[in-house]
């Protein structure tokens, strides 16, 4: 059930059974999860706060704009992060990360690995390992990888092997990380930029891809989002990161006609700007 809300006070504790978790002070325990698609331009960055005010960043759009969504969804004194996950290295998912990589400290960065040629990936990897140096740890995505806590589940379902180190010298986008968070009853699919290939693939695999919220692929891209692909997520809502008059013409007439067909809420960041959802496990709210 998706329900909107207008104001909720997130307190909490929560554990990931991965992390080696850092407490600044204590919190009462309370039940919500929320996410936060961000507002970032034409690009991807989702923030994502555990129960517990841990946190995590999937993909840091095309630029420094992220720097002060963070400082916004964060407390003032917050410089750290608990993961971020870099889901393919274009510049609309990764340039933000440099600056965030650079401000903050960073527990763990996970990301595919693949080889690229240019000089922003050349700078994200110099990053990188300035972060590593500095005590960050590099996970490689890999099929079926689980970050687990008692209430709180995120699968990996894409790459569905390991790429790391494979060089591509076009786009990457099939081979993106896709992940599900499911929190109690609820649940989420993060589809960074694939398209119709992949989602064909994932369906065929038998993933598991029956979610309440679905991050639309590639920003609205008539590549992605495919009926077969709705018919089986069956989301009852869709959230659209866009840039407002983008030269793409993202999202697409088809894609928000399929998502109609399919009667699927559809909320998208160039109208709404940051689109925050929580999540008590049972019921999902849209914070307005």
């Amino acid at each position: 059930m998706v329900r909107r809300i207008y104001a909720v006070c997130i307190v909490g504790l929560f554990l990931l059974n991965i992390f080696v978790w850092r407490e600044v002070f204590e919190l009462a325990q309370n039940q919500y999860l929320k996410v936060s698609v961000l507002d970032v331009g034409q690009g991807d960055s989702i923030f994502i706060k555990t129960p517990a005010m841990h946190q995590i960043l999937i993909d840091g759009g095309p630029g420094p704009k992220v720097l002060g969504k963070l400082q916004e969804a964060m407390p003032f004194w917050d410089r750290s992060l608990d993961m971020i996950v870099l889901t393919h290295p274009d510049a609309d998912h990764l340039a933000g990360l440099l600056y965030v990589l650079e401000k903050y400290q960073v527990v763990y960065v996970m990301w595919t690995g693949v080889v690229r040629d240019g000089q922003l990936y050349q700078r994200w990897l110099e990053v990188l390992a300035k972060a590593e140096r500095k005590g960050t740890k590099i996970i490689v995505a890999n099929p079926s990888q689980q970050i687990i806590s008692d209430t709180v589940l995120m699968t990996t379902v894409n790459p569905r092997e390991d790429v790391g180190g494979q060089y591509f010298k076009d786009s990457s986008n099939e081979l993106g990380i896709v992940s599900r968070l499911d929190f109690g009853k609820n649940s989420f699919l993060f589809t960074a930029d694939i398209g119709a290939p992949t989602e064909k693939a994932l369906i065929e695999n038998g993933v598991d891809l029956n979610v309440d919220v679905l991050k639309v692929g590639h920003h609205g891209s008539r590549f992605s989002t495919s009926e077969e692909f709705l018919e089986v997520v069956s989301p009852e809502l869709a959230v659209i990161s866009v840039g407002k008059d983008n030269t793409y013409g993202h999202p697409t007439a088809e894609v928000l006609q399929r998502l109609g067909k399919f009667g699927i809420n559809a909320l998208r960041t160039d109208q709404y700007g940051d689109i925050e959802i929580l999540s008590d496990g049972n019921t999902i709210y849209i914070k307005k």
